[in-house]
């Protein structure tokens, strides 16, 4: 009996090993850093990609380690307003998903912490990276419109293939955007406008663009949530949450649209905050986040942006609805990182501070 029973534990201690080494495998983490993250224990995360990729991902990265996930959902510019609020001594450990405009704006204030990550050799190129280590891309997403064919068919209206095209008269109140004070997506459409136009020129086109809106929406992607149903007739936000609502919620009404001129990209990002009371469970998060253990689980909840990693299964939906991950303009992330504060300062003072259209809840 005693026998069979050490011959049984030595059975379950490998099997146990082996789990651990696959576990570890996939992901890619230094033994040392996943038993510092096990002692530790718990995490929390503050996530700005949709709720139902945040919540998946974090239910692998607790399946794979037994490390407690805590977790709440916040567009990127809530999270970028709170950690400012908390400087130095955050309440969550790290930022998962959203643009990383507001990313750049808490690394330049030294509010993420620097690591360097051993999945960072799987990023497709430097340009998804912070070159500090603040933060490392996981997506990719192409800015433009989202339109409700159908609405557009009733109205006798065409479909806008530009950004010009937004500002005709013909368009007034049809047009949904995100608040550029709460939504990173927001704040990527202010330097793309700067950009593309130059400073007086895109501000004067944000101010121009404003007589046709009707409402700005607190997330980024809030238009494209309201457009299938025609209470949105064109929105402004990333072209993945189109498909998300073709694909996921069957609006086949709905039309995407690549500006002509060229457009711009955001890439999602996740970081680890300066002050992390969970700091090694945070590094380990990256190191999971960098994985095709994380990555390759969105498109089953709903999020189909391009992956930034070599060793991804990129989404086909994506591909399928013409989209190139590559056919965007060459974006300023430095400009972005140094002037957005100002540049958001000078649209709101342009716009007269704002009015009821600009959503917070």
């Amino acid at each position: 009996m005693r026998k069979f029973l050490a011959m049984l534990l030595a059975i379950m201690m490998v099997m146990s090993c082996a789990a651990f080494a696959s576990a570890d495998d996939q992901v890619n983490a230094d033994a040392e850093l996943v038993a510092a993250a096990k002692a530790e224990g718990e995490l929390v995360v503050y996530g700005s990609c949709e709720e139902e990729y945040l919540q998946a991902a974090c239910d692998g990265f607790e399946k794979l380690y037994g490390i407690k996930v805590t977790h709440q959902r916040l567009s990127t510019g809530e999270v970028q307003s709170k950690i400012e609020e908390e400087n130095g001594n955050p309440s969550a450990d790290v930022w998962f998903g959203g643009t990383t405009d507001p990313y750049n704006v808490c690394a330049a204030e030294g509010l993420l912490m620097p690591y360097e990550a051993k999945n960072a050799s799987h990023l497709l190129n430097s340009a998804y990276r912070d070159a500090e280590g603040n933060w490392y891309g996981i997506y990719k997403g192409i800015l433009g419109f989202m339109v409700n064919r159908e609405e557009l068919e009733r109205l006798q209206l065409p479909t806008p293939q530009d950004w010009p095209d937004l500002l005709k008269e013909e368009y007034k109140g049809l047009i949904w955007l995100s608040n550029y004070n709460t939504a990173g997506t927001a704040k990527l459409v202010i330097n793309t406008m700067i950009q593309k136009y130059g400073h007086d020129a895109g501000i004067q086109y944000l101010v121009d663009l404003d007589k046709n809106v009707q409402i700005y929406t607190k997330s980024g992607s809030g238009p494209s949530k309201n457009v299938g149903t025609g209470e949105c007739v064109i929105g402004i936000g990333f072209l993945h949450d189109g498909i998300t609502q073709i694909v996921d919620n069957g609006y086949d009404n709905i039309e995407l649209v690549v500006p002509s001129s060229g457009t711009s990209f955001e890439i999602g990002a996740t970081a680890i905050f300066k002050g992390a009371k969970h700091e090694n469970a945070a590094k380990l998060w990256v190191e999971y986040a960098l994985s095709p253990d994380c990555v390759n689980q969105a498109d089953e909840y709903g999020s189909y942006q391009f992956l930034v990693l070599d060793n991804a299964e990129q989404p086909a939906q994506a591909a399928e609805f013409g989209l190139d991950p590559e056919n965007v303009m060459d974006y300023d992330f430095e400009d972005a990182k140094n002037n957005i504060k100002t540049y958001i300062e000078e649209v709101m003072k342009a716009l007269g501070g704002g009015d009821d259209r600009f959503k917070t809840e």
